[in-house]
């Protein structure tokens, strides 16, 4: 049976036409030398995916800056979107990019994750981009940080994109008790599932997929059980990789991040998306209609309340 991957890729590439003040990322500029280098890291992966015919992979691409305003991201994905034992392949973006580049991929494998920075650009400008990424038939999720000033414009957003588009909230995590009981069930009217970001999962000693069906890779081809992790198990451009893939408990007090709890079997990712987490789609019913909403939130709160905090 086809090892069945999923990849988190993060190259050297830390730039971003965005200024959010609330982000971790992107805070530099780069020399053309540097992107370069990340360029050929880039190419070097695709290389080494192409050649993983025996694997069913899917891979999702998590750059520190915005990858696609640079032209060998649009060519990784619509390259890496042909290749048959590609099951998806994703990447997260600001959407500020041209989209002409769509009309090369294989629109049936590729996802875009599309993060709304309401400081960067007018709600307007987004959703004609969402609109172009539908109307080529891609799949896609849409989001944004939960900021308390942006309550109304996320409302809006919600209620202006396609429908069956999802929406998610990241929470603002920054500062303790930054939401009220009122905050979050508001924001759950927008995205059912807040509640699962908003909490921070005790994972250590749990059992985490993380370095047996899902790893990340940086650009020199080092094999990481996720982006949260940091030993090396192993590297990618070397012969004997698969065999560093193996189940263990996590080695962390605690994961708040999306694409790290996702791997943690007790939150049931994989019933709640119905094999979409890669590209952060759930299942239509889960968040489509009030009475759908409603029942993925009661599903959410039933999740949290069978994943007591483990003892540490």
């Amino acid at each position: 049976m086809a090892l069945k991957l999923q990849i988190l890729y993060r190259g050297p590439l830390s730039s971003c036409n965005y200024e959010c003040n609330y982000c971790p990322f992107a805070k530099r500029h780069e020399s053309a030398a540097e992107l370069k280098h990340d360029r050929q890291c880039l190419e070097r992966f695709v290389d080494w995916v192409a050649a993983q015919t025996d694997c069913e992979l899917s891979i999702l691409f998590t750059p520190w800056g915005e990858g696609l305003t640079r032209r060998w991201y649009q060519q990784a994905l619509v390259r890496i979107s042909q290749f048959a034992h590609v099951r998806r392949v994703a990447i997260q973006t600001n959407l500020s990019c041209s989209l002409d580049w769509l009309g090369e991929a294989n629109a049936q494998r590729l996802a875009l994750w599309c993060t709304f920075h309401p400081t960067q650009i007018s709600r307007r400008e987004f959703l004609q981009q969402c609109q172009m990424v539908a109307d080529r038939g891609v799949s896609f999720s849409a989001g944004v940080v939960g900021l308390q000033e942006n309550f109304e414009e996320i409302e809006a957003l919600r209620a202006e994109l396609p429908s069956h588009a999802y929406l998610w909230v990241n929470a603002f995590k920054d500062l303790p008790d930054y939401y009220t009981d009122e905050q979050v069930a508001r924001l759950e009217q927008v995205d059912p599932l807040f509640r699962l970001n908003l909490t921070n999962h005790p994972s250590l000693g749990a059992e985490c997929v993380a370095g047996e069906s899902s790893v990340s890779i940086d650009g020199d081809g080092n094999l990481r059980r996720c982006h949260f992790v940091s030993g090396v198990l192993g590297n990618i451009y070397g012969s004997d990789w698969q065999a560093a893939l193996s189940r263990r408990a996590c080695p962390n007090l605690s994961c708040d991040c999306y694409i790290g709890y996702v791997n943690l079997p007790r939150l049931q990712h994989d019933n709640l998306f119905g094999g979409r987490v890669l590209e952060r789609i759930p299942r239509a019913t889960h968040w489509q209609g009030i009475h759908d909403r409603q029942q993925a939130i009661e599903k959410v709160n039933a999740i949290l309340q069978t994943s007591p905090p483990l003892s540490v």
